[in-house]
């Protein structure tokens, strides 16, 4: 059990509380730049300290100078209306993206917003390569199959790259849900598909870059989907009696806000869903906001991917399989 220095608590938060909140205000775009910096403040309050009252309390100036950082931004936010990168509560982070991105596949696109980055790539095959499921409950097979990956490396981070974690089974999940929906059917589509979304770096929501890098790969790819379908993650900051909602969350948002929700659609509605919350509860303004700025985030970004691709390529890769559907005529089968 943690025993609290309630007294290095306050010497903590009274030494670097302003600091924090004015370089949060400065409104830095580079993640790594906002990191150095509050590492700086931090490094700076420890090196005011003796060697006696830093000695075997490290774990805790560190624990509560994270508690500082935590209020200061959330407050800062709340008064400013403004973001850690300098954005408002409703702006959507730069999008670039480009299809045939890799000229051996049967699809790909590569999708960025800010500094998140989805490299996607589409593999047609044929009912050999449906896959087959074998559970206790359920039996079948499956047509569409979606693998979303993250490396150690999207993030900074140097770690061994073993099987599937939870977090990726999630994620791809959602993205798979999502593409699901604007499919075509089999008779326009006999092919199975398969999209492999390898995420390259990570600053927010990985998963919906993977649904708008997924619609680019698959239209360039030539599958006839019913429309182009695009996704955002909405976050919240609230104290009770204010709240920020804020559009296209970076990965700091996420850790030090109270929600992250995420909207997949198209230009008519929404296809799929997901939500964490911090809080106790979600009061229905609030929940109508973020409904309505996902709205238009959605669309905005649906307009950016526009600009790449807007509709499905006329005809399949020529390193594609081919399924071609021969009628015989009855008669012909009779024998004379």
């Amino acid at each position: 059990m943690r025993v609290h220095d309630e007294e290095l608590r306050t010497k903590v938060r009274e030494a670097t509380y302003q600091k924090v909140y004015d370089f949060a205000k400065i409104g830095n775009d580079n993640k790594d730049s906002r990191k150095v910096g509050f590492e700086a403040i931090r490094e700076e309050f420890k090196a005011g300290l003796t060697a006696e009252e830093t000695s075997g309390k490290e774990v805790m100036i560190n624990h509560y100078f994270h508690d500082v950082e935590k209020e200061a931004i959330r407050t800062m936010v709340l008064d400013t209306q403004k973001r850690l990168d300098g954005r408002g509560t409703k702006d959507i982070r730069p999008i670039w993206s480009e299809v045939g991105y890799l000229p051996s596949t049967h699809g790909s696109a590569i999708f960025t917003r800010g500094e998140t980055q989805s490299l996607t790539t589409v593999t047609l095959g044929t009912k050999m390569d449906e896959q087959i499921i074998d559970g206790v409950m359920v039996e079948g097979t499956q047509k569409f199959l979606l693998h979303y990956n993250f490396p150690g490396f999207s993030t900074g981070e140097v770690k061994p790259n073993r099987g599937t974690g939870r977090r990726e089974v999630g994620h791809g999940n959602l993205a798979m849900r999502s593409i699901k929906k604007v499919l075509p059917s089999f008779e326009e589509n006999p092919y199975t598909i398969r999209v492999v979304s390898d995420i390259l770096e990570s600053n927010g929501s990985s998963s919906m870059a993977t649904v708008c890098a997924g619609s680019l790969s698959l239209m360039d790819a030539g599958v006839k989907m019913k429309s182009a379908i695009s996704g955002i993650a909405m976050g919240l900051i609230t104290d009770g009696s204010r709240f920020a909602v804020l559009s296209d969350i970076l990965g700091d948002e996420d850790h030090l806000g109270d929600m992250d929700f995420k909207v997949t659609g198209t230009s008519k509605g929404i296809c799929a869903t997901q939500m964490d919350l911090k809080v106790d509860g979600l009061p229905y303004d609030i929940m109508l906001q973020a409904l309505e700025q996902a709205k238009a985030g959605r669309l905005h970004i649906l307009n950016e991917m526009n600009k790449t691709i807007s509709k499905p390529a006329e005809d399949y890769k020529p390193h594609a399989p081919r399924i071609e559907t021969l009628r015989v005529e009855k008669n012909s089968l009779v024998p004379s």
